[in-house]
């Protein structure tokens, strides 16, 4: 993205040269719209399911904005000659019934044969030109506030082995199909300073991206960070996954481990999520009723992980 040429329209509020969620575009005064596109491959064999989660996680760049999702288009790869048109079926269905959660519309969307089923949406939002939120505003003095629970990347791989309970893994698949909706709906409320959506970095490759964007360092209680049941479980066993080494070499000249924690427990802050929660930063002075706030309405699970100092030399992350 370095290399391609800067934009120059001055109504492109977010574009592509920042690492953010979503680009947003001014229409006029009043409305912006915001426009992102994801899609992932089956976590689990359930068709609907599959449908529900990769909504869920094309929605969250909206919702990590600031915004709305208005309308949606279906973006699906799929192997005809392997699988029945009822699979794809139960896909979309299940894409179609996080969409009308989002209270937004399904407007098309565009399929092709491939060698794996492939689904996910094009989402077009809607946002006040003066009121979306990046992740590069973070303010020295803020804390940090995560609303859903890190883990669902080596609890999938270790599913492939059975070694996760029916009960942790069933927590990992309602916390995953779950909308950040309502939590970006209380925290319209609050002065948001920085916001992203923790997806396939993992925690702290997008934790990097609001501190060097913000030029600020992070700092977290590791003990505060929620972890979905049997995760770090599975990392002790030796469990990772595919992109954990990837995430890893994007902070490690910039990350520092004050708590002497085991060389496994470590992984979880690399471990990719699908659909994860939203990252905010706020001021310390609103950070408590914020939680308050989202646990009132049912975001149970929302913690305070952190703070934002000054910046120090190189090392932007820092978890004690």
């Amino acid at each position: 993205m370095d290399k391609l040429p800067k934009n120059q329209d001055p109504n492109l509020l977010v574009g592509y040269e920042t690492q953010d969620d979503a680009g947003i575009y001014r229409l006029n005064d009043d409305i912006a719209i915001i426009t992102t596109a994801d899609y992932i491959t089956p976590p689990v064999n359930d068709p609907f399911l599959f449908g529900q989660i990769a909504a869920a996680n094309a929605l969250s760049d909206v919702y990590a904005m600031g915004g709305r999702p208005v309308t949606c288009l279906n973006l699906a790869g799929f192997p005809s000659k392997k699988l029945d048109q009822e699979t794809l079926n139960q896909i979309i269905a299940g894409g179609l019934s996080k969409i009308t959660e989002a209270e937004a519309v399904l407007a098309g969307g565009h399929t092709i044969d491939d060698d794996e089923p492939k689904y996910g949406l094009a989402v077009t939002g809607i946002v006040h030109p003066d009121e979306y939120w990046t992740n590069t505003g973070a303010r020295p003095g803020d804390i940090l506030i995560l609303t859903k629970p890190i883990g669902s990347g080596v609890l999938f791989n270790a599913n492939l082995k059975n070694w996760v309970s029916s009960q942790a893994l069933k927590q990992c698949l309602t916390v995953i199909k779950s909308l950040n909706k309502t939590a970006a709906e209380i925290m319209q409320e609050f002065e948001i300073h920085a916001a992203t959506d923790i997806t396939g970095f993992g925690l702290s490759g997008h934790a990097f991206e609001m501190a060097s964007g913000s030029g600020v360092r992070l700092e977290f209680t590791i003990d505060d960070i929620p972890v979905m049941q049997e995760a770090l479980e599975m990392y002790a066993k030796g469990v990772s996954t595919g992109v954990n080494r990837h995430n890893r070499q994007l902070v490690e000249n910039h990350l520092r481990f004050e708590k002497n924690i085991p060389e496994w427990h470590r992984e979880i802050v690399y471990d990719p999520q699908t659909s994860g929660g939203l990252m905010v930063a706020v001021p310390r002075s609103q950070g408590h009723e914020l939680i308050t706030a989202l646990k009132a309405a049912g975001v149970e699970q929302s913690c305070i992980i952190g703070n934002v100092q000054k910046t120090h030399g190189t090392v932007s992350l820092v978890f004690k």
